[in-house]
Parts: structure tokens; sequence; C-alpha cells
């Protein structure tokens, strides 16, 4: 794609978009369950990722000092242990290790992908990071050498607003220093990113990846649809 002139400043998500390459968190790690070959149908799996993402919410098991690699950990864990207490026979402590270190692997492929987009456009455009995160994000970053890339951060444990709430992409545009007319939001979610930027008057990149559901959204709140990070080069 080509960006436009008009174009001053890059507002980023962080999960499912540099991390990814697109592809929901959820779906993410059902291929892993799948690779790794761990006993547990889907519908169950989404009943524990759903009971994990919101335990990871709701408590504060998550340190400003863990790394991806621990805060990976903990998720999964706590979906394992979810599925060891509705099925018989299972046991979170056989597949847990080999499911983390198989994602581990394929985000740090991932974000060294996104890293080398980003380093390319940070010399074109101011950028800053708009994430629902854990309290963790620069952590993470450092972890994946992405630190030093964006001039802010904003992370939704750290301002107290959540995606798809509008009012943290204005708080990244207000962080630019910009009109929302002057910034284009990248992100994967249609729902959280695309749609609620485009509510805060910013114009969007959908990432379009393979999704948590199989029910398609319209679309009409992209301004442009791309597959990879990479076509923000062209």
């Amino acid at each position: 794609m080509n960006i436009p002139t008009d174009i001053k400043g890059l507002i980023f998500d962080y999960g499912g978009t540099l991390d990814t390459g697109g592809c929901h968190w959820g779906k993410m790690i059902w291929h892993a369950y799948e690779h790794c070959k761990v006993p547990v149908d889907e519908t169950l799996f989404r009943d524990a990722y759903v009971f994990a993402e919101r335990e990871l919410a709701r408590n504060p098991i998550i340190k400003p000092d863990y790394t991806f690699h621990m805060t990976l950990a903990a998720k999964i864990r706590i979906e394992m242990e979810y599925i060891e207490s509705k099925q018989d026979g299972f046991e979170a402590s056989r597949w847990t290790d080999a499911v983390v270190e198989h994602l581990y692997a394929a985000t740090k492929a991932e974000t060294r992908r996104s890293r080398e987009v980003l380093k390319t456009l940070k010399e074109q455009y101011p950028m800053v990071l708009v994430s629902n995160f854990y309290g963790n994000i620069a952590t993470v970053l450092a972890e994946f050498g992405l630190d030093g890339i964006f001039q802010h951060i904003v992370e939704s444990a750290v301002v107290g607003v959540r995606k798809p709430d509008p009012r943290i992409f204005t708080l990244g545009v207000e962080a630019l220093g910009m009109q929302a007319s002057e910034v284009i939001v990248v992100g994967d979610s249609y729902d959280k990113d695309i749609v609620a930027a485009k509510k805060a008057g910013c114009h969007t990149v959908w990432i379009k990846g393979e999704g948590w559901t199989d029910d398609e959204p319209d679309g009409e709140a992209a301004d442009w649809v791309i597959g990879r990070i990479e076509e923000l080069k062209n």
C-alpha cells in the first residue's frame, strides 16, 4: 500500500499485529495445541482461553517485570489447569511447557519480521503503540528488540482505558501531537482496533489474518486491508 502524503504519524496495536502477523491469539494458541497434539477438543479449549483471559484481566497475576515468556507461561498454565478441571485424565503439567515453547519460538520469529518493518517506517514517521496489555508491555518490547521504536506507549492497564473504547486511540493521537486525520492506526482486530480507531477520527489499516470466529466483518471501517505488515513498506 502507498501511505498518503498527508499522513504524519502512525499508531500500532501490539498483540495480534506485531507478534502474530494478524492471527488472533486464541487461534494462535489453538494451533499450538494442535501442533503439540494436546488431547482436547476446540470447544473446551475456547472455554479455557476465555477463562484465562478473564482471570488475567481480573487479577494482577502479570507483574510489570514479566517477560513475554513468563506472561505466556502464566496464560497457558491457567488454560491447562482449567481443562484439567473439566476433562478426566488430562494432565496439565504434561503439555504446558511444550505449548509455551512452541508459541514463544513462533512469536520471536514474527516480532523479528515486524521489527524490520518498524525500523524502516521509523525513519519517516513518529510512531506510538496503543495496546490492551497487562502493565508489562515495556518489558516485552525490550525482550523482542522493539524498545526505542515508539516515541510513546499507551497501555490499557496503565491509562485505565481499554479497546474498543475510542478514547484510547485519542490518547495515542495526543501523544503524537497531531490531528486524528493525520494519523493511521494499524491493527488486526476489526472491532477493537479498526472500528474504534475510525470512531476516534483516524485512518485505518486492517491486517486481516485468521480471526477468532468464522464471522466475516463488513470491513467498511478499514481504509486499507493488508495481509502482512510488510505491505506497509511499499
